[in-house]
């Protein structure tokens, strides 16, 4: 089965989606993006709340843009879990499933069985959720849409649901759109990737690909490469790439076609060691301005000259050696920099 987005168009209160177009094969594709991106507005699309202005919607290749959302055969999980609250669990269940449907498999595979007898409103944020899926899953749906079904639970009940839910959206056969504003959960959830920003798809791709390679500075600072520095490239030889930054030069293993000259360069702030050597390939000298504890790692922030405040990741001990104002060395790791085009920054 495949779900098919393309062109769509829609704008409501001074925001603008599309045009958007997008493949959804069989398996699961996390839609990731900022708050106010078009996340939900998609998904709205979809299931047929909202009308595109422009564009066509299709599912197994016949169109549904223009079909009524209960004849669309497309299941939505909502962030609230909209159970209903004066049924039972198990009438939660039944309220949507064919007459004379055998729930008994969707009640085993998410674990809900002990909780059929319960009201709603005494079921956990965890539950709610497994039971808003299993209501979803009962009608067979060809399509599933979940908008951010975790983001209101709380941290360590979430970090246990997406690898429950993983294990669910992996066993099923048809497409599934799943929005997120956060990237772990993305990553551990979704086989496939479309960053939104700003009603746009900025890029898609499996998983790994869009997080090791984004494609323009805006998808690499919403996928956390943090420091993003303009430069100039000054040769390219050997299969690397020189690129001036101001108050040094970086050697990338980056050979590209000639273009562009002016470049974005990208950084994670895991890929940066912080050392006291200052003349070293790839190291620019800093002075410490911030050093933020995080458990068993630190953020530190410091300034270079001519580029500004940069992140870096590192573990305690390195942290507890820095002092405010202290001058030391960013090096960053050659295979982990980025170069986009400074166009699309």
């Amino acid at each position: 089965m495949t779900l098919e987005l393309a062109g769509l168009e829609t704008a409501y209160e001074g925001f603008a989606l599309g045009p958007l177009s997008l493949t959804v094969p069989d398996g699961v594709t996390a839609v990731l993006g900022p708050s106010g991106a078009g996340k939900s507005t998609v998904l709205e699309l979809i299931a047929g709340f909202e009308s595109p202005a422009m564009g066509t919607i299709t599912l197994n290749g016949a169109r549904i843009d223009q079909v009524p959302p209960e004849n669309r055969d497309v299941g939505m999980v909502f962030q609230d879990a909209a159970l209903f609250p004066h049924l039972s669990v198990e009438a939660n269940l039944r309220f949507g499933a064919p007459a004379g449907a055998d729930i008994d498999e969707t009640v085993s595979t998410l674990a809900v069985g002990d909780l059929l007898s319960r009201d709603p409103t005494t079921l956990s944020g965890g539950e709610r959720q497994r039971v808003a899926l299993a209501r979803t899953l009962v009608t067979d749906p060809d399509a599933l849409l979940l908008d951010e079904p975790l983001s209101s639970l709380d941290a360590p009940i979430r970090r246990r649901l997406r690898l429950d839910l993983r294990d669910v959206l992996a066993g099923l056969d048809i497409p599934v759109v799943y929005v997120t504003h956060d990237q772990d959960e993305a990553a551990i959830v979704g086989d496939r990737l479309a960053v939104i920003i700003d009603g746009e798809i900025r890029q898609e791709g499996a998983i790994e690909a869009v997080f090791d390679a984004p494609a323009t500075p805006a998808v690499a600072r919403f996928l956390g490469v943090a420091n993003l520095i303009e430069g100039t490239v000054i040769e390219r030889t050997d299969g690397r790439t020189t690129v001036d930054i101001g108050p040094t030069t970086l050697s990338v293993p980056i050979a590209d076609d000639g273009e562009p000259l002016h470049v974005t360069v990208g950084v994670r702030p895991d890929a940066i060691t912080v050392q006291q050597q200052t003349a070293q390939p790839n190291a620019l000298s800093v002075r410490v301005e911030r050093v933020f504890s995080q458990h068993a790692a630190a953020i530190v922030v410091a300034t270079s000259d001519d580029v500004g405040p940069l992140r870096a990741t590192v573990d305690e001990s390195t942290a507890a050696a820095l002092t405010l104002g202290q001058r030391c060395s960013f090096v960053l790791a050659p295979e982990q920099i980025h170069l986009f085009p400074a166009e699309h920054a």
